[in-house]
This record gives structure tokens, sequence and C-alpha cells, in this order.
């Protein structure tokens, strides 16, 4: 597989710097990309790059997850308007054991091939890099007139954001720089990876290697990932779609594939996973014939979910999207984990009732139309039990003598209950 030709058709390229897919013929090359460790979790932002390093692992070259511990403690400017948050040491070594853990289900680490992935983490060789040292034997290789002409920083140099652009971030391309040269001198990488707002920081790198190791060095960038209805890719109303299934459940990971849009689907499927030209091709027919029926999405949410999840998580997030379509069980519903079951149901009417009223067994009318407000009276909620408009836990509530007790607890806690086709309500027992 050629490594290059497989960017360009699933549009994975922005920026190449002549001579690169040469060199990427030419032998097995190393080549990095890197990850801010600022959370203990990758989020779908990361997703492109980790992708980019896939393909080449999987195309025979080495790939390096450069964790940037020293310049997390920086901050980039690259499209950003304002400082970040800086990190101490201890909070860094966690961030980066997590972010490998989940790595692992992208890259090979333990192959004992030439080409198992490898992650450094830049602090291991910044933190003993006095200042003097540095602007001495780095600094005075590259000049301000070269660092100013950088888009990055122009734009925050000539934008009307009163804090300026401190000295510490004018400085982040150099220990980025930095980063290359030290790489392309004790591990042989000769391409840097990355988004296309960080092309001026790798050039810099490229420079450095070029001006103190008389090297040639490489620059590959990818698009930022955009939405076709302008929105940002990867945010939600509730904040970033994570890695990590305590930030984000697997069902609503899935869900946020499953609902991209057409426009959208199209281009996801070939950055996020590995189906071949020829499946997507298909894919693609198979949509145009029966958009109703969703089938890229389907499979776009299922190669990801798999890829970063598991079979088995995916099969649990198919599994809980079917109970709000209808087409779902009391046994299907069981089977669900209170994680998923709540995130299924975020942002419905919860009402809470007593676990020792349950004990006894409660008048299923009396439960939802006077302990809870599921229905404003009695005489409602009867009138629409009679017409077969209720369900418990999805299964239709056969009268209105019928009783609820302990035993209709979903995860010894929850009670679903379904009024109509489309309300639900969440009653929590405590």
């Amino acid at each position: 597989m050629n490594f290059v030709e497989e960017l360009e058709w699933r549009g994975m390229i922005h920026d190449i710097m002549p001579g690169t897919k040469e060199q990427i013929e030419k032998e097995m090359t190393t080549a990095y990309v890197g990850i801010d460790p600022t959370a203990d979790s990758l989020h779908i932002g990361h997703l492109v790059g980790v992708m980019m390093l896939k393909h080449f692992q999987a195309a025979g070259h080495k790939p390096i997850v450069l964790v940037g511990g020293a310049t997390g403690m920086i901050g980039d400017p690259s499209g950003k308007s304002k400082e970040r948050n800086l990190l101490d040491e201890k909070t860094l070594r966690h961030n980066q054991e997590a972010l490998k853990n989940q790595l692992k289900s992208f890259l090979d680490f333990d192959t004992d091939a030439e080409n198992r992935a490898e992650m450094v983490n830049n602090y291991d060789w910044m933190k003993e890099f006095t200042f003097l040292d540095f602007i001495r034997d780095i600094g005075k290789h590259i000049t301000v007139n070269y660092m100013m002409s950088k888009d990055s920083v122009k734009k925050r140099l000539s934008s009307d954001s009163k804090e300026g652009m401190s000295f510490t971030e004018f400085t982040y391309q150099l220990v980025q720089g930095y980063d290359f040269l030290y790489l392309y001198q004790h591990k042989n990488c000769k391409l840097q990876m990355g988004g296309s707002d960080q092309w001026g920081n790798i050039v810099t790198g490229t420079e450095l290697i070029r001006r103190i190791e008389g090297g040639e060095a490489f620059a590959l960038t990818c698009p930022l990932i955009t939405k076709a209805d302008g929105g940002k890719f990867g945010k939600t109303e509730s904040g970033n779609v994570w890695l990590d299934p305590e930030r984000t459940s697997p069902y609503a990971f899935y869900q946020f594939w499953l609902n991209t849009s057409d426009a959208d689907a199209e281009k996801y499927i070939k950055i996020f996973t590995m189906l071949t030209k020829e499946e997507i091709a298909e894919l693609v027919k198979e949509q145009e014939a029966a958009p109703h029926l969703r089938p890229m999405q389907k499979r776009l949410a299922k190669e990801v979910t798999v890829m970063v999840h598991g079979e088995d998580a995916y099969n649990t997030a198919v599994e809980a999207s079917q109970i709000l379509f209808g087409k779902s069980t009391t046994d299907a519903l069981r089977k669900i984990d209170e994680k998923t079951l709540l995130s299924v149901f975020e942002g419905v009417p919860q009402f809470k009732v007593s676990k020792d009223e349950l004990k006894e067994g409660v008048n299923v009318v009396d439960l939802l139309g006077e302990k809870t407000s599921v229905f404003p009276s009695k005489g409602e909620a009867r009138r629409t039990i009679k017409g077969g408009g209720v369900s418990i836990n999805k299964t239709k509530v056969a009268n209105a003598e019928q009783t609820v007790s302990l035993a209709d607890l979903l995860n010894d806690r929850y009670i679903l209950v379904q009024k109509g086709k489309k309300n639900y309500f969440l009653l929590i027992a405590e």
C-alpha cells in the first residue's frame, strides 16, 4: 500500500512537503504525531492524527506518538485565542499512561517487527535543558523574522485581543521544532505529521534539522475536520466526544457517529475507518439507493465503535438504540447496564419513588397519577392504561389493577415508564 496515495483518496492530506512521497517509497521511515496531554483521554478530535499513524504503520513504516509533556506546560498558540492551563509532572505521567492504553486500539506497540509503535514524552529531554543552553544551542539558528512570518503568530498579533501573545507562546514553535530535531537525532525520525494548523511549527522543525544537522526532513498535514453545516466537528451540547467510556458512554459515542449527516458520513467513513476504496464505493451506492436506511452511518458507527470500545460495547449500544424506537423488549432492557440506561434516557423526566413502598407493591395508577407526576391525575392514568397507552419496562400495562414492585426494578434501581409512543419517564427507587 502506498501511504501517500492512500491518504490522498481518503481526503486526509492538506499540505505535503516536496520529497515526502519519495522518502516514504525509498525506505521504512519513522514519523511522529504530537498529542497534547492536557487530559487523561483522547477525544475524537485527536483521531485524524491517530488514523494517519495507523495507516503509516499498516504501510510498513514506524509510528511514534509524542506526548507533549513539556509543550503541555507551555501552550500552543495555533488556533487558540488564549493560553491554556499548565500541568504538573504527576498529572502528565498519569495522562501519558492513559493515552497509551487508548492508543493500543489503533497502533501495535507490542509487535517484534521493526516498525512497532513507540510513545515518547518531550518532557524527558526538555526537563534538563536550561534556558541558557536552549537559546544558545537552538535559538540562535532561527531568526525572529522567520518566527514572525508564521500564520499562527501573525494571527495572534493582529487580533483584537488585549492579551496579545506571551513570550512563552511565541517560543512554542522553537520547542516543537527541537522535538523534531531530537527525534531525528535519536530515532532517525524524518517525518512529522499533524493538523493543518501545525504546518508552521512542523516546518520550523525541518528548518532546524537542515541548519543544525544538514539533514533533510519532511512534513505532512491533514485538513482540520469540519461539518457540512459549518458546526464544529467532535463537539456536542455536552462537550467533547471522548474515547474514555467513563466520560462518553459507548452508547453516546455510537450515537454521535450514527447521527452524522449523509454528506459528513461519506467524508468521515474515509477518514475514520480502515474500509477499502471498493467497500466505501459499495456503501455510497447503497446510501444513494436507500438513504432512509442510513447504511453509511450504520457502518461508520459500527467500525469506529468497535475499534475504540470493542464488539461487545458496540452490540450493547445497538441494543440500547432499539429501546427508543419501540423495537426492544423487557429482556433486552434488563441486559443494559446502568451507565448505558442513563445515557439513553438522559434528559427524560425523572421521579423518585420509595423502595419501601415497592416492597409491598404499589398500584400502577397510584404510582403514576399520585406518587409521581407521570400523569396529572389518577383518572387520566386509568384512561390511558385502558387505551393500551402505558408500558412499564417495555411491557404494556394490561389493566389498572396491576401492581409495581421491587421485581420490576432495572439495575435494582430504575423503572422505565412509557406513555404513548415517544414519552418516556424514569422512576428512581431510593
